[in-house]
This record gives structure tokens, C-alpha cells and sequence, in this order.
């Protein structure tokens, strides 16, 4: 893929994703009476529903990139990364697996 085909018109072709959603800080997902964002809080998940949680949206990714609405996928970046975050907070010695690492 070329670098053009990353450029956006809201930046520049190095923006991370989060960068070139307007929607990413989910301001129009919250609930106006709760000022909630939709869905649990992953530190109230036990370990198996917060796999189960990202396993969904890993299985999902890719319909929602390419499919669905800018706040579907802005609200799916969101919730990716607070589960992945307390995924890692909760693992921080997680297994590397040798095979996955690339010589530098």
C-alpha cells in the first residue's frame, strides 16, 4: 500500500486511527442522563469474560473497519483499547512467544 493511500483529508499519512476519527474520544456514545460510555468496565470483568470480550471485537475488526459507521468504529477503537489495557495491566509478565519475535 502506498503512503497516499493512508493520507485522510482530517491528517497527515503517520496519524495513528484514533487520530483520524473525529468521534474517537466518544463523546456521542456517552449517555446524556449517566454520562456513561456503553459497556462494563473491563476491571469489573473476570479474566474469562475479558477474553471472551476481546476475542468479539478481534473476530469483528475487520467487518467494522471496513463496514460500519465512523461511531460503530470509533466506539470498537475505544472499547479495543480499554480492554486490551486491562489485559495488560493485568499480565504485565504475559508469555512472548519466540517464534513471534522478528531479528532487529
Amino acid at each position: 500500500m502506498t503512503e497516499s493511500a493512508w493520507r485522510t483529508t482530517t491528517g497527515p499519512a503517520e496519524a495513528s486511527p484514533e487520530q483520524r476519527m473525529p468521534e474517537w474520544d466518544g463523546d456521542h456514545l456517552r449517555d446524556p442522563a449517566t454520562d456513561e460510555e456503553p459497556g462494563i468496565d473491563p476491571a469489573e470483568l473476570a479474566d474469562d469474560d475479558l477474553i471472551r470480550e476481546m476475542h468479539s471485537l478481534h473476530r469483528t475488526r475487520l467487518d467494522t473497519l471496513r463496514h460500519a459507521s465512523d461511531a460503530a468504529l470509533a466506539n470498537h477503537l475505544r472499547r479495543t483499547a480499554e480492554l486490551e489495557t486491562e489485559y495488560l495491566a493485568r499480565h504485565p509478565g504475559r508469555e512472548i512467544d519466540p517464534a513471534r519475535l522478528r531479528d532487529e
